[in-house]
């Protein structure tokens, strides 16, 4: 005869907490929580913190949150981190804090292998990953345009979205601004860290004025490694998604880069790209990873950009007429001592 063993009661017939099996509570009520509510819950209690933290759980949520993590190298990696998946979570759910970097550019030790790990969604459904792994140690790459490329030049990535245009071209941009997503995980293999650079949600989408191919752009405007005023003392880390098709037939992503630029739109080196990404990671200072705080942020970074190039052409302008205004002085002067001699 099977006999059943009831759970002790709390006054109103509410079982507590305490009387579920951890196995059970784990299985069918943390492992139905999302990142951030399972970290909020981990502080509400001792008991809670230590059934919140294991692996297994922060493993679900990154593998589905972010599928590229699939990768094996990555969850070799990420199993080296302090607490596993969810310190890796912890680096790379928020948004960076744009506050001064405290890094000694001088005295501080570049990576000499980074890993990406992207992925792409329309509509939260994941349509394209990738994980690149970057060589950063040559020279070559130190001294050169910093640009990191997904795809190959000959190569497309084909999407379940159906491509629009024509006479729905606006209403089609719009819809990619709203419904295109983008995750850019930075991962350091060596110190153990990491940072998400993306603005998650597309700060513009435009055509390519020669092409006509969709470019949804997704950015981060992170302090740089110059003082105020400086043309570093931000810096956008930009993610550039170029989708191309037929109209009516089969979204294909065509290119993902990344780029770094200064305040002048002038692109940074493989060197000056490392101090700043490094400097970002180990700040270690994160923010809140929803809303469209990062489109907030791009567009201010535009309009500081517009502002410092036209404060530069009103110097030009300046140093131009005080140069005509010198060389026709002297040229006044010159014919002068030569007609009067």
């Amino acid at each position: 005869m099977n006999s059943t063993t009831s759970l002790p009661l709390h006054q109103g017939g509410i079982t507590p907490i305490s009387a579920l099996h951890p196995d059970i509570f784990q299985s069918h009520i943390l492992a139905l929580l999302d990142g951030p509510s399972l970290a909020s819950l981990a502080c509400v209690s001792s008991q809670l913190h230590a059934l919140s933290t294991h692996d297994i759980l922060w493993f679900n949520i990154c593998s589905s949150t972010w599928p590229s993590l699939n990768h094996p190298r990555l969850q070799q990696i990420i199993s080296t981190f302090p607490s596993g998946h969810r310190s890796f979570f912890s680096d790379s759910f928020p948004f960076p804090d744009l506050q001064p970097l405290k890094l000694d550019v001088n005295s501080c030790t570049l990576p000499t292998e980074l890993i990406f790990a992207v992925d792409v969604y329309y509509q939260n459904q994941i349509i394209y990953s990738k994980v690149e792994e970057l060589d950063t140690s040559s020279s070559w790459f130190l001294c050169s345009p910093f640009r990191v490329d997904l795809l190959d030049p000959k190569d497309s990535a084909s999407t379940p979205v159906r491509y629009l245009g024509g006479s729905q071209d606006e209403a089609w941009l719009q819809h990619l601004e709203e419904n295109l997503s983008l995750s850019w995980i930075v991962i350091n293999p060596t110190r153990k860290k990491a940072v998400n650079v993306s603005s998650r949600r597309a700060v513009s989408v435009q055509r390519h004025w020669l092409t006509g191919d969709v470019q949804v752009r997704f950015g981060t405007v992170t302090a740089g490694d110059e003082g105020r005023g400086s043309s570093r003392e931000l810096v956008e880390c930009g993610v550039v998604v170029t989708c191309c098709g037929k109209e009516g037939g089969e979204m294909h992503v065509r290119e993902v880069c990344m780029v770094m630029e200064d305040m002048e739109g002038k692109g940074l080196n493989g060197k000056d790209s490392l101090v700043i990404l490094e400097g970002v990671i180990e700040q270690g200072r994160r923010k809140g990873g929803e809303g469209n705080e990062g489109k907030v942020k791009f567009e201010e970074f535009q309009e500081r950009k517009r502002g410092r190039k036209e404060e530069n052409q009103r110097k030009e302008r300046v140093l131009d007429l005080v140069c005509i205004t010198v060389g026709v002085l002297g040229f006044v002067s010159f014919w002068s001592a030569i007609l009067f001699k």
